[in-house]
């Protein structure tokens, strides 16, 4: 049972990613966007990737496993706080990587597999905990490439 709701969260963290690409798409390209399209563009992610990342957290059979799903789940607000702030400085929206919401959802895709094996040889969890790390490590340096561009955008001015 474990396996089927693993290709199901991989499958709807690809789902959500074409709907968000679609989303932007008829809004920008269509020319359909509101004076309010952001709050709904942007809103639902704050709330999808915390989700995401917990879970992946409470799904890794040990004590510390929560502790990661939080840790990334937070870096992952933040790192989607530093874009905006970007913007409401005047300094424009950031999306670089390396671990940006893109490069999150691609590493949570292939952790999900990844964890089907890994359940199947007895390690389950340890993808999961291999993936977090991974987005909590990228989105540290995310975060930093971001605030440090910022910045110089800012101080040039």
């Amino acid at each position: 049972m474990r396996a089927l709701w693993l290709v199901v969260a991989a499958i709807a963290i690809q789902l959500r990613l074409i709907c968000n690409l679609l989303d932007g798409m008829v809004a920008v390209e269509g020319k359909l966007g509101s004076k309010s399209g952001e709050i709904y563009n942007d809103l639902p992610d704050r709330i999808a990737d915390p989700l995401i990342l917990v879970a992946a957290g409470y799904a890794v059979p040990f004590v510390f496993g929560p502790a990661l799903g939080w840790l990334a789940g937070l870096l992952a607000v933040f790192t989607a706080y530093t874009r905006l702030l970007g913007a409401a400085t005047g300094a424009g929206q950031d999306f670089r990587g390396p671990m940006a919401k893109p490069q999150r959802m691609a590493v949570m895709t292939v952790a999900s597999l990844g964890e089907i094996a890994a359940g199947l040889l007895h390690y389950a969890g340890y993808v999961f905990i291999a993936a977090l790390a991974l987005v909590i490590l990228g989105c540290i340096v995310t975060i930093a490439r971001r605030t440090a561009n910022i910045k110089r955008i800012l101080e040039s001015r």
